[in-house]
């Protein structure tokens, strides 16, 4: 384990030609403060923070000293932003530190978000604000306590300075991490500059570091756009299982590696919405709830454009249409579990689907939902759930045969009531949490909150007493609560 003054960076990514980044000094913080620090993603690097202050912690998260061999700079990327195409986008306001390869042989890129003004600022302070610093730094560690690929967060640093965005707001910065940050659109910046070179540069340096297993298949970079499109198949179908919404599906967002990336206007469901916009600025329905597997094969045609230099056509078809079975086998089987089945029967996306459709009339709670049938019982009213309800008589129907398809597992109540509770989370980021959560931070400088909630994140299956008021029913306020690109 290292110490912060210890730790010796890398710089992967910049090994790549000087045209995919600008080396940019980040803006410290005067008096940094330490908000928040995660252990779980320390240990990722190594690291082993018990040996320093928080005001340690805090300079070297806030770009005040830098790591051994640090060279931050900024990618260049574009982009498109709700379906057009912006020829030049970037790192407006995180830069990479650079990267370490830990005892167990992970990369993993540190990445300052918030750090100030760089090239591709585009006329921006390259702050970033505390709400959304916020937002993103338990959102990211939320994901991943849901099993779900996701960049990770580590360190969270308030600063001394104020920036506008509707209002006047504290500046932030997250510290988050990834094995890469490249993006769809970093692909699609040089293939639409046409510098075909940079873009056989960016995919030989995917191989080389992080797809090593394809560097001796016939066509590496046939596998490599194939990867990308399993990997992207395979999240989104994760977060329409566990009702999650990303709010900006921009090609800017999405990662290669598919991890969930840039935490912006997202959202669980409440009630369940099939079509819920959780972006106020979406003012079209984008990026609705039931839309976005259709935008992830969107976003990965985008991106065969990106590949077309280096890959024939039909080995770009033919795996867009890998998309939908990959999507859909992850899904149905994640489903399955959620509903306590262990092995899918025909009927079951027609069960499924009366259920969603009843859900939807009767504005029953998704997460609360899926929680309360994994109690359910055999031959009982089932109360609780049923009270969930407003037409009960149409719940009755359906639980009918959903008892009889329990009957065809021949499945012990116990054990699929244990694996259920390990399929569906008692405690998702629901938006009136992290406003509660920023509203202590906000106005009384309290972290206490966030911290506590971080380690029910990090464990959202296990029951946790002192926060079971956050599995209920939500407040009829949350219901006003707007969420746009700038949170």
């Amino acid at each position: 384990m290292h110490s912060l003054d210890q730790l010796k960076l890398s710089n992967t990514y910049s090994n790549l030609p000087e045209v995919f980044y600008s080396r940019v000094t980040p803006a410290a913080f005067a008096q940094p403060k330490l908000a928040s620090i995660n252990h779980q993603a320390a240990a990722l690097l190594d690291l082993n923070l018990n040996m320093h202050t928080d005001q340690e912690i805090a300079e070297y998260f806030c770009g005040a000293k830098y790591f051994q061999n640090s060279s931050p700079v900024a990618s260049v990327y574009a982009g498109h932003q709700f379906g057009v195409y912006v020829h030049q986008l970037g790192d407006g306001r995180a830069l990479i530190l650079g990267d370490i390869k830990n005892q167990q042989g992970e990369i993993w890129e540190i990445q300052l978000k918030g750090s100030g003004i760089t090239p591709y600022s585009r006329h921006a302070d390259g702050r970033a604000v505390l709400r959304s610093s916020i937002r993103e730094y338990l959102c990211s560690e939320a994901m991943f306590g849901l099993g779900i690929p996701t960049t990770r967060a580590l360190a969270l640093v308030v600063g001394d300075e104020k920036v506008y965005r509707e209002e006047m707001e504290t500046a932030a910065m997250v510290t988050r991490l990834a094995p890469t940050h490249i993006r769809f659109g970093t692909f699609e910046y040089f293939h639409h500059r046409m510098e075909i070179e940079q873009v056989k540069s960016l995919a030989d340096h995917l191989l080389t570091n992080h797809f090593q297993a394809l560097l001796d298949t016939e066509k590496p970079y046939a596998q490599l756009f194939q990867a990308i499109v399993s990997s992207t198949a395979t999240l989104i179908a994760q977060w329409q299982t566990v009702g999650f919404a990303h709010g900006v599906m921009n090609t800017d967002n999405m990662s290669v590696l598919g991890l969930t990336l840039d935490y912006g206007p997202f959202a669980f469901l409440d009630s369940y919405q099939s079509g819920f916009i959780c972006n106020h600025s979406d003012y079209n329905g984008r990026y609705a709830f039931n839309k976005q597997p259709a935008i992830g094969l969107w976003n990965l045609n985008a991106l065969a454009h990106g590949f077309s230099s280096l890959v024939e056509k039909d080995n770009l078809i033919s795996a867009l249409k890998s998309y939908e079975d990959t999507f859909l086998n992850t899904f149905e089987t994640r489903m399955a579990e959620k509903l306590g089945f262990s092995v899918q029967n025909n009927g079951d996306s027609a069960l499924l689907l009366e259920l969603l459709t009843l859900m939807e009339q009767n504005q029953v709670d998704y997460t609360l939902f899926f929680r309360q049938l994994s109690y359910f019982k055999r031959k009982d009213k089932n109360t609780e759930l049923r009270d969930l309800f407003i037409n009960r008589d149409a719940f009755d129907h359906w639980a009918d045969k959903y008892q009889q398809r329990l009957d065809i597992e021949q499945s012990k109540e116990p054990q699929r009531q244990e694996k259920m509770l390990h399929s569906n989370p008692k405690f998702v980021l629901r938006n009136y949490i992290a406003e509660e959560i920023i509203s202590a931070a906000k106005e009384n400088q309290n972290f206490k909150p966030l911290n506590d909630f971080l380690a029910v994140l990090h464990s959202p299956f296990e029951e946790h007493p002192d926060f079971e008021h956050y599995a209920g029913i939500p407040p009829e306020w949350s219901k006003e609560i707007a969420i746009s690109c700038s949170s």
